[in-house]
């Protein structure tokens, strides 16, 4: 099942929820502060012993005082037109965090936009890679079985649901 959703993904009732993450994985603004803030000065303590993140990879830290089980956090590429691989290593955050859950079990996962706000990239570029990656999930796995699009505005989320009815219609 796949959901959007618009408020703060650190409310959200799943097993796992990803944070749109900098390389540092020091914490910033947007999604990543936002969750920083809710899991409490733990998650920026164990976020500092791993030392970091390469674009296009996650890092698992538990969640602290957010009532999830996990935190996977995925550094997206930053948006440079499109020539130098960001495609491909927006895709591989969502395939990673994909697989790690359901190698962990996890049954649900919420996603924000991923590298669509300081990052630049084109909001439909991003929608449509993410849709594609969570499908084409789908059709091979069952865990997670509940995929959450959790999304900052009405507007970003009408743009999931845009992409989602097109690919029901192919």
């Amino acid at each position: 099942m796949i959901e959007v959703h618009v408020g703060d993904i650190t409310r959200l009732q799943v097993d796992v929820i990803v944070n749109a993450a900098n390389r540092r994985l020091a914490g910033g603004g947007g999604v990543d502060g936002a969750i920083h803030r809710a899991a409490g000065p733990a998650l920026a303590e164990a976020c500092r012993e791993i030392g970091g993140c390469p674009v296009g990879d996650i890092r698992p830290t538990p969640a602290f005082q957010i009532p999830v089980k996990r935190i996977y956090h995925t550094v997206g590429p930053v948006w440079r037109g499109g020539a130098l691989g960001e495609p491909e290593l927006l895709a591989s955050c969502y395939r990673q965090c994909l697989a790690l859950a359901r190698r962990e079990h996890m049954r649900s996962i919420a996603f924000p936009a991923i590298s669509c706000g300081v990052y630049d990239y084109p909001a439909e570029q991003a929608v449509e890679i993410a849709v594609e990656e969570v499908q084409s999930h789908l059709e091979r796995d069952c865990e997670p079985g509940h995929i959450v699009f959790c999304c900052f505005d009405e507007a970003m989320a009408e743009l999931y649901r845009l992409q989602l009815d097109a690919v029901v219609r192919r």
